[in-house]
């Protein structure tokens, strides 16, 4: 962020006197609006802060960290008493008054753009620390940034910058700082999220290609059942003896069979051995079936997972479908059946299969809304409401979310929605339901 890109973007806040909501939307994002304006995103990463606008920023989770809490208390219909930006340092000081039923407080917000130690910091009247979005020890930098400790001012330097043209208006500046990142921070996101879903894939492909063959079993299952069926028949000739190892039967075709004997004490024994063996086979077999149509159902989820990253447009919906930490899941937790997305502080759940639609629905909470595909077999999903109304946008996500990982066509679809307690399931995942509403989606 230039010197003169701040100056520029403080006179034009200057027409504004009161800072109406301030949070932050993402681990290094502020949202600011002042009075009825646009809002204002303030990005403090540390490789390239910057400033812009942007219509629908997806916000994942809700801040409630002592620097989040403090921000919204001093800065949140907070009248504004200065605006400035320093000489010689790319620091950005907003000065607010914000009455509280007991006293009036005066605080300041600091905004430093200052590469590697880009921070923002709310001060008191005395320069005091009160919280900062970034705790720096002195071990890191020459100047700490502690709670209660008075914060050194920074030296003003002669800052070599490239001249900065503004040749369009403000606003449409601000539009086009985010638009002109996102090209470049879209498709290396992308890249990076994609990376992580695909080594999970190899995984799954690895354990599948490990597992033992199905049909390969049940001919061997076949094989015993039949060999226990023929030293069975043969019992009456006594041609089979004691603790005998091998034996050589006609089978039912009349063809010399040779047939390897399990260790028994009679041919009766042996029998039952060989039957034993062959049921323990085929419910190997099925096992096997089972396993791996898990990790199939495993495997398609994450593949959809790929190009539902492939189709987003921004690089916040990306995040909020592969977090940066995901809480680890313990086996055989019900909640491996489904997964979960953050948006605006709800969870929105997604059935990953047939039994994963089943948890959803015996889990959710009456007032939770379902969604799902109009007369189409689809993911179901759940928002967790809390009984809270859901915001428009939440809604759509979650609609989005249940045609991207059900359907692979492009073109348009219909989503009904309804709270849970309105839908009647029968027959596994089968719902009827009522008293819905209908979204309608396109999937690109």
């Amino acid at each position: 962020m230039k010197h003169a890109e701040l100056v520029c973007i403080n006179d034009y806040l200057k027409q504004y006197h009161k800072i109406s909501s301030i949070y932050r939307v993402d681990d290094s994002v502020l949202r600011i609006i002042f009075e009825a304006g646009e809002p204002l995103f303030v990005d403090l990463g540390r490789g390239d802060s910057y400033m812009f606008f942007k219509e629908d920023f997806k916000q994942a989770k809700r801040y409630t960290a002592p620097f989040d809490v403090l921000l919204a208390k001093r800065f949140s219909n907070a009248k504004i008493e200065s605006m400035d930006v320093e000489e010689g340092n790319r620091i950005w000081r907003i000065g607010v008054l914000a009455s509280s039923s007991y006293k009036a407080m005066r605080t300041t917000l600091q905004l430093e753009f200052t590469g590697r130690n880009t921070n923002a910091i709310i001060l008191d009247e005395n320069e005091v620390v009160l919280e900062a979005m970034r705790h720096i020890d002195a071990s890191v930098s020459f100047r700490s940034v502690k709670v209660n400790e008075i914060l050194e001012k920074l030296p003003p330097k002669e800052l070599k910058e490239k001249p900065f043209d503004l040749n369009v208006t403000l606003e449409e500046y601000l539009q086009l700082s985010y638009e002109k990142r996102l090209h470049v921070k879209i498709e290396e996101i992308k890249k990076q999220k994609i990376a992580q879903v695909e080594k999970k894939i190899t995984k799954l492909t690895q354990a599948i290609d490990a597992l033992e063959n199905e049909a390969e079993l049940m001919l061997k299952s076949d094989e015993a059942q039949k060999e226990a069926s023929l030293v069975l028949a043969h019992l009456h000739t006594n041609m089979i003896k004691g603790y005998q190892e091998s034996v050589t039967l006609q089978d039912f075709e009349g063809n010399a069979v040779t047939i390897v004997l399990p260790q028994a004490q009679t041919p009766q024994m042996a029998a039952n051995l060989l039957f034993k063996k062959s049921k323990k086979l085929r419910q190997k077999a099925l096992s096997v079936h089972r396993q791996k149509e898990n990790l199939d159902e495993k495997r398609l989820f994450l593949e959809r997972m790929v190009g539902v990253i492939n189709a987003a447009s921004d690089p916040e919906e990306i995040q909020i479908l592969v977090p940066k930490q995901r809480k680890s899941k313990q086996k055989g937790d019900e909640s491996n059946l489904y997964e979960t997305f953050l948006l605006e502080g709800y969870r929105i759940l997604l059935g990953k299969n047939e039994k994963g639609n089943i948890a959803l629905l015996q889990e959710a909470k009456k007032n939770d809304i379902w969604l799902h595909v109009k007369d189409m077999p689809s993911s179901h999903v759940i928002i967790c409401t809390e009984k809270q109304n859901v915001p428009e946008s939440v809604l759509i996500f979650a609609a989005k979310l249940c045609v991207e990982f059900s359907l692979t066509q492009k073109g348009g679809y219909l989503v009904d929605y309804t709270k849970r307690k309105n839908v009647k399931p029968f027959d596994g995942a089968n719902v009827a339901y009522e008293e819905y509403q209908t979204l309608k989606i396109y999937k690109e």
